[in-house]
């Protein structure tokens, strides 16, 4: 072996050790061959299954050529980060209709700052080490298929319900990505999937989201519909959604792997405002001022108030009519916003009070 070829084999497991340092679970480096995975993004693109997504379709062929995106890229390195907070007691969350469901990822602080600090930090790492070199951090934030990635770079394979599984980790972790102008050896990629025969989540999801084993029409996805979504949720779906507000976990919650997933050490994690166990009501309340306040460095700010308001409604419809809740919805019946409005008065029908 050259002594260049040694000198990136050290550099790569550096690499490694620094991004573990850094409080990154597990890094991987890849290729950037992604021919599969584009063929499966066309089809899914043309199936529509991407909703009001538009860009998804975006950015033509970059999303797939991490060299066409960075020129000169010849690596990515690949990192995850665990964000399981401790015992929230979330699945037992879903049994509790009056209370307000918040995907287990959104309970805490924003992890876009924190998770790109460190490849910052890392890429500061590397260049204290070598000097100057081409780089870019991303963190969902770009036309990059990290799930893709993250495969390609041993991290884990892309599960039935369209997620990264890792057999030590389960499914509750962000993913990072540093492309980088550095011919580094790359890790050998996730050879097979350990789904087997195992359907659970195609089978739990409450809207039916899956056309089958790896394909998510997001269009009918909860997380979609109450992130995404711009406008009214469909009306079929409504009652589907339970009190899930932001997010859904159905499909992560029944995943046989999550049963190693471990806790996570980031206090920016861990859940803020008892959002982790909070009333619809209650949420229902909020001022725009209270919103913005309690929000503030958190991904529900993505939702915005009104379409929080308006999946806040959806719950209060689906929840048992009592007086607090009967109450709440009064009180935002002439709200406004007419899509707030709509969604109150479907969900004051469902309780028989139009």
């Amino acid at each position: 072996m050259s002594a260049t070829a040694l000198d990136l084999a050290a550099l790569a497991q550096s690499i490694k050790d620094w991004g573990r340092e850094l409080g990154f679970q597990q890094v991987g480096i890849a290729g950037l061959d992604l021919a599969e995975h584009e063929a499966h993004l066309q089809r899914w693109l043309a199936a529509g299954y991407q909703g009001e997504m538009d860009y998804m379709a975006a950015h033509g062929s970059k999303r797939s050529h991490p060299e066409q995106l960075v020129p000169g890229t010849l690596r990515v390195v690949s990192l995850r980060m665990d964000y399981l907070p401790g015992d929230t007691r979330m699945a037992q969350r879903l049994g509790q209709p009056e209370k307000a469901y918040v995907s287990r990822y959104a309970l805490g602080r924003d992890y876009h700052k924190l998770i790109r600090k460190r490849l910052q930090q890392l890429a500061e790492r590397i260049q204290a080490q070598i000097g100057p070199f081409g780089y870019r951090a991303f963190v969902d934030s770009a036309p990059v298929l990290e799930k893709a990635i993250a495969e390609q770079a041993g991290l884990g394979w892309i599960g039935k319900n369209t997620l990264v599984l890792n057999r030590k980790a389960g499914s509750y972790f962000f993913l990072g990505e540093l492309f980088v102008d550095l011919p580094l050896p790359v890790d050998a990629p996730h050879a097979s999937e350990h789904c087997g025969r195992c359907t659970a989540c195609l089978d739990i999801c409450p809207t039916a989201a899956f056309v089958g084993p790896y394909v998510l029409d997001a269009r009918r996805c909860i997380s979609y519909l109450t992130i995404e979504l711009k406008g009214s949720i469909p009306v079929e779906l409504r009652a589907l959604i339970g009190n899930r507000v932001f997010g859904c976990d159905d499909c992560q919650l029944v995943c046989p792997w999550n049963r190693f997933a471990r806790p996570t050490a980031q206090g920016d994690f861990q859940p803020r405002h008892g959002l982790d166990n909070a009333e619809l009501a209650e949420l229902f309340r909020w001022s725009e001022e209270e919103f913005l306040s309690r929000t503030e460095g958190s991904p529900l700010r993505r939702a915005g108030y009104e379409r929080w308001l308006r999946n806040l409604a959806v719950g209060l419809g689906n929840a048992p009519p009592s007086i607090p809740v009967l109450e709440a919805l009064q009180a935002r019946r002439d709200d406004p916003s007419p899509l707030v409005r709509e969604h109150v008065q479907w969900a004051l029908a469902r309780h028989g009070h139009l």
